[in-house]
């Protein structure tokens, strides 16, 4: 734990320079620049709206905070999930020459698309300004929320870190998984407003962290009602977990990782 600690403050400046000069190189050929990273889950919000609402004619209150909310939390989770698997090959110039713990590459990640998420969660409010939607201290429970988000996705990215450099075909599993995942957590539909019978219910809104998390997010924000703190504890306390199991294998395996890339 304090090599960590050590480790982290010795190369958090690093992750940030390497953060930003993503950012800025991704824009850097693009006529419309950053409003990218708000069209993009603005446009998917559109296409989800209107399925939703002139297809399906239905949704939930507040549809199109409802849907960022989900598309925002989603993105963050997602992106940085799959880019992880991939991470030192793409780095093997940096990882064979300098080293850096490999985690750190995560931290880089996640600065990155927390960036992009944070932009979103700035339109969500602007949409709940124009909704004129009632908020109270419940808003303050997006804190833990977003911790929670943030420690389990650096928890699972740094396990698919690690496991990226010794199995090929991870990066098409975890696209797959993904892709049923994305399905199954509730992004542009309320799970528990779908009649879904017992058990399975619970089991897509507890047992799936992400699910849970977007659901939370938009309770506490747009329905001003208090999150489930017990089962907020559980996923906090499992990305904890999660985190050091990723950061202890990175650690212990880190110095081959050269010899596979």
């Amino acid at each position: 734990m304090k090599r960590f600690i050590n480790d982290s403050k010795k190369y958090w400046e690093s992750a940030k320079f390497s953060a930003k000069s993503s950012l800025k190189s991704e824009v850097a050929s693009s006529h419309l620049s950053w409003l990218w990273w708000i069209l993009d889950p603005l446009l998917f919000m559109l296409v989800y709206s209107f399925i939703a609402l002139i297809v399906f004619g239905r949704g939930e209150k507040y549809f199109a905070a409802f849907v960022f909310i989900g598309l925002s939390s989603w993105n963050f989770f997602s992106k940085t999930v799959r880019q992880s698997v991939r991470l030192v090959s793409q780095n093997s110039a940096i990882v064979s020459k300098v080293y850096l713990p490999k985690y750190v590459l995560v931290y880089t990640q996640i600065m990155i698309n927390g960036f992009k998420m944070l932009i979103s969660f700035v339109l969500v409010i602007g949409i709940m300004i124009i909704y004129r939607v009632p908020v109270d201290y419940n808003l303050l429970f997006v804190i833990p929320l977003f911790l929670t988000l943030g420690l389990l996705t650096f928890g699972i990215s740094s396990i698919m870190l690690h496991f990226g450099v010794w199995v090929d075909d991870l990066f098409n599993v975890v696209n797959v998984l993904l892709k049923l995942v994305f399905y199954l957590s509730g992004i542009f539909y309320n799970i528990a407003n779908r009649n879904i019978p017992e058990p399975y219910a619970g089991i897509l809104l507890k047992g799936n962290p992400i699910a849970f998390v977007m659901n939370e997010l938009r309770n506490c924000m747009i329905y001003s009602t208090t999150p489930d703190l017990v089962w907020l504890a559980v996923w906090f306390v499992a990305g904890i977990i999660l985190s050091v199991i990723g950061v202890k294998i990175i650690y212990k395996y880190e110095n081959s990782y050269v010899k596979v890339i």
